[in-house]
């Protein structure tokens, strides 16, 4: 296969550490909203919700007036922590983390809901504190929903363009991920490697997808 693999492996390395974070800021996040019953409930989740609705690129210009360092996030973040989150990949993980959020936090949500309240009662009863009951009675029991929330938080990152492009632009070895390669070679009319980057892309996905569904059914029975 005769094509450039940087952009490959720099796809997979942010969707890899995308997930991660995802994981460890998405298991919280959806564990209170499950149990939570605060008024505001709908619109915390609607805001987390909006890259569900949102075009990409509306997100990607918001986040590089955000990030940029005209503007007064952008120039405290390079003050503060010397860390430029425009045309870098730094930035590309700060906006794949917000904009794949909802792949990870509602399918976990979901599978925490649906758990029978007694699980939890009793882990309380027994006087285990929330955190142990979190992490030793509800998730293993939602296994389905955490697989399904990791596989399609990574699988959203990998095929992600408008975002990615919008905040990191086109920087071979730093930013250029396998979407934006695509684009150029077919600007390019360069259709033979385009093909290259998009079937490949085509296989690893449907192969993860058919494995998290044989998994989940695996759970399940």
């Amino acid at each position: 296969m005769n094509m450039d693999w940087a952009p490959i492996w720099l796809t997979f390395r942010l969707a890899s550490i995308t997930t991660v974070l995802l994981l460890l800021v998405g298991i919280p996040l959806a564990a209170w909203l499950s149990a939570t019953k605060i008024k505001l409930k709908p619109l915390i989740e609607a805001i987390i919700s909006m890259p569900l609705v949102l075009p990409p690129s509306v997100l990607g210009f918001y986040f590089l007036l955000a990030f940029s360092p005209n503007n007064a996030l952008g120039q405290w973040l390079e003050k503060a922590f010397n860390l430029r989150l425009v045309f870098s990949f730094e930035g590309l993980v700060v906006a794949s983390m917000i904009y794949s959020l909802p792949f990870m936090v509602h399918p976990i949500q979901a599978g925490l809901e649906n758990l029978p309240p007694s699980w939890k009662e009793a882990s309380f009863t027994l006087g285990k504190s929330r955190t142990t009951t979190l992490f030793r009675v509800l998730l293993p029991n939602s296994k389905p929903a955490l697989l399904t929330g990791i596989v399609l938080s990574f699988a959203h990152t990998i095929g992600e363009f408008g975002l990615v492009l919008m905040i990191g632009g086109n920087l071979p070895g730093q930013t250029r991920v396998a979407s934006i390669a695509i684009y150029d070679e077919v600007e390019t009319l360069n259709y033979a490697a385009a093909h290259s980057y998009a079937a490949l892309l085509l296989v690893i996905s449907l192969v993860i997808l058919v494995l998290v569904y044989r998994f989940n059914k695996r759970l399940t029975v």
